[in-house]
């Protein structure tokens, strides 16, 4: 299925607007994970357990966000964003959402 953040998708045309979808997924680093992450801050520089985590949820928002598009029988998603915020302290949620199309057959 193809993906785009722009609101066309090439040289293919839009025929029909199915709805926005969505995928959301909440993560925590855990405890081993928190106190790693916590040591490294004192340094400066990258958290790659940070960082690993988020591409991590990020794929997955993806994904989930795919397969409620493929529920619409969708061709693609237009206008995909990403949005996070953090729940508590520890956990973070990441939603990626976007328009659910169908392109016109050549």
């Amino acid at each position: 299925m193809l993906v785009t953040t722009s609101f066309d998708v090439g040289r293919h045309e839009i025929d029909e607007t199915l709805g926005t979808v969505f995928g959301v997924v909440v993560r925590s680093q855990g405890l081993g994970g928190n106190l790693l992450a916590s040591l490294r801050s004192l340094g400066g520089g990258e958290i790659h357990e940070y960082t690993r985590l988020l591409e991590d949820t990020r794929r997955q928002a993806v994904d989930r966000m795919l397969e409620n598009a493929g529920k619409l029988n969708a061709d693609a998603v237009v206008g995909m964003r990403f949005d996070s915020s953090e729940l508590g302290q520890t956990m973070t949620e990441v939603v990626a959402y976007g328009t659910a199309v169908k392109l016109k057959q050549r």
